[in-house]
């Protein structure tokens, strides 16, 4: 008789005190994803500046001068009164002490050497350190860029590598790497170097982010899939508040970059007690290791354990299992004609989803706080946005939820659009509204991919989408560029692609009380089994393994 993993989990228990274990383990390098992924906000923040006029001199007429009078004949002032950032006068111009609207013949040029920096904020970023401001500002930005870069060619790696090799073996590496990578760009001599170290941090974090997710749902239940997919990506909710922290406490860039590391620490210790994916061992035919972590779950849940009847037949004949010498590629994502257009409509909700969560979070303004409260309120919002999904996900299905907060999503976009910006209060609201709901459809949208791929390759599968949603985060601040040519534009496209992706999702299966799919044939023929249509089958493994077993509960 063959199987499915869910029957066999079913007699271990797949929700119980092994699957919150895991849950707990891998939250620590969860929370920090967030901030590392955000730490760009504060470490390549530009201060207040202006041109360093210490080499301006006049005959030493400038020493008699107070600091304030100094930058008055020095420094040109933009239209709101303040200081010019990137330009000084040529000459110190003594008749602005006396009438500071008299500006003819005043010859203004870039700065000469270096600038001053407002360190009431900051005690440095990368733009104090390397003087990434006026012409070079851009470069700020870029750091970034090149993270993120780092994340999507991680995320093809990753992806790959933990099918063939399994989840647990590729999560160590990618704690090592992002541990070694990290706390070598806070020790950068030179732009460069960190900019590389940055593209290899993120590199190593995306298979933390990948293996963690698929970890977590592949050990529990189809019953409670939802629960432990959103309480796991509360860790990113709390990492971002943590950052707020972090960020306000720890001013210097270099020191925040080993503060917000150094929790991998930890999450290397702990890594010895995370089990490997059951699923991924029975698909890959390592039966014996299969046996050791069931029989494990098992105990830890004070079930009996597998009987040797059911290690040596039934678990051989698990239908996870699908020609054990075959390696599954990227390409098995598109050789199917039904694999190929979940992919393809996968793709186009991932890239919807992570281009409106980030053309939010790098758009809304004007609260009128500082930067670390209005970062922690962002990521406080989050918080209400995951539990409320949670309770729908069971309610009115993944495919419902998916669609949902995407399309309000576009709605509250739009409502804004037209909005005056007179009532900046009410516009403050939709727009808060518009940043949970943004934060629901990616909670969604991770549970819901584990669910829609079959397991021999769900690491591709998340890869792949992973990498896509990588370059909508890319795309996400160049739109905001286009600005500068309408100011709407932004927000027309923004909205315009939630909406989009939110009618894609509607064409993609509902997975709700679904089995997972183990092999590809369970994709390309619909499934049309439920959990409570298996009930009576599962409760006949039941009996029958139970008969069997002369082993006591431990």
């Amino acid at each position: 008789m063959k199987m499915k993993f869910e029957n066999i989990l079913e007699e271990v228990n797949g929700f119980g005190p092994f699957q919150i274990v895991i849950l707990i383990l891998l939250w620590t390098p969860r929370i920090v994803l967030p901030c590392h992924f955000l730490l760009n906000i504060f470490i390549a923040a530009v201060p207040p500046h202006h041109c360093d006029i210490s080499k301006l001199a006049d005959g030493g007429l400038l020493e008699n001068l107070t600091q304030e009078q100094r930058l008055t004949v020095s420094v040109p002032l933009k239209e709101d009164g303040g200081l010019k950032s990137c330009e000084m006068f040529a000459e110190p111009q003594f008749q602005l002490l006396a009438n500071s609207s008299d500006n003819t013949d005043m010859q203004i040029v870039q700065c000469q050497s270096g600038w001053v920096y407002d360190n009431s904020t900051f005690t440095s970023t990368l733009a104090t350190e390397w003087d990434l401001v006026c012409d070079r500002k851009s470069l700020t930005k870029t750091t970034g860029t090149i993270f993120f870069f780092g994340v999507m060619m991680g995320a093809i790696a990753f992806g790959y590598l933990c099918d063939k090799y399994g989840r647990k073996n590729t999560l160590l590496a990618s704690y090592i790497m992002a541990i070694v990578f990290g706390f070598s760009s806070a020790f950068a001599n030179s732009y460069i170097l960190f900019a590389v170290l940055r593209f290899l941090t993120g590199f190593g974090l995306t298979g933390i982010s990948i293996n963690s997710a698929v970890l977590t749902i592949e050990w529990v239940d189809t019953g409670h899939r939802s629960f432990i997919g959103v309480m796991g990506s509360l860790a990113w909710s709390v990492g971002n508040m943590l950052l707020a922290g972090f960020a306000f406490l720890v001013t210097d860039w270099r020191s925040l970059i080993m503060t917000v590391t150094a929790p991998l620490g930890f999450a290397v210790i702990t890594w010895w007690w995370i089990p490997e994916s059951a699923r991924w061992l029975l698909a890959n035919g390592k039966v014996e290791s299969a046996q050791f972590y069931l029989d494990k779950c098992a105990s830890f849940n004070k079930r009996p354990k597998l009987s040797s009847k059911m290690k040596l037949e039934v678990l051989s004949s698990v239908e996870i299992k699908e020609k054990q010498e075959k390696n599954y590629t990227y390409l098995d994502l598109f050789k199917t004609p039904k694999m190929r257009l979940l992919s393809l409509k996968a793709g186009i909700v991932w890239f919807g989803v992570a281009l409106t969560y980030y053309g939010i979070s790098l758009n809304i303004s004007g609260f009128g706080l500082n930067m670390y409260l209005t970062h922690f309120i962002y990521a406080a919002i989050e918080v209400p946005a995951k539990l409320m999904i949670y309770f729908l996900l069971n309610i009115i299905g993944r495919r419902k939820c998916q669609a949902g907060t995407l399309l309000l999503t576009g709605i509250c976009i739009a409502i804004n659009i037209f909005l005056p910006k007179g009532l900046w209060h009410v516009r403050a609201v939709v727009a808060i509204l518009g940043k949970g709901l943004s934060e629901a459809s990616f909670t969604t949208v991770f549970l819901y991919t584990t669910e829609l791929y079959p397991t021999v390759i769900r690491q591709n599968g998340l890869g792949y989408v992973s990498f896509i949603s990588r370059l909508g985060v890319s795309i996400a601040p160049l739109i905001l560029l286009l600005e500068d040519v309408w100011t709407l534009l932004p927000q027309i496209i923004i909205g315009c692609m939630a909406i989009t992706s939110g009618l894609v999702s509607l064409l993609l299966p509902e997975t709700m009380n679904m089995r997972l799919p183990e092999i590809i044939d369970d994709v390309e023929k619909p499934r049309k089994k439920d959990i409570c249509s298996q009930t009576s089958e599962s409760a006949g493994v039941a009996l029958e393994s139970k008969s069997t077993t002369t082993e006591t509960e431990e």
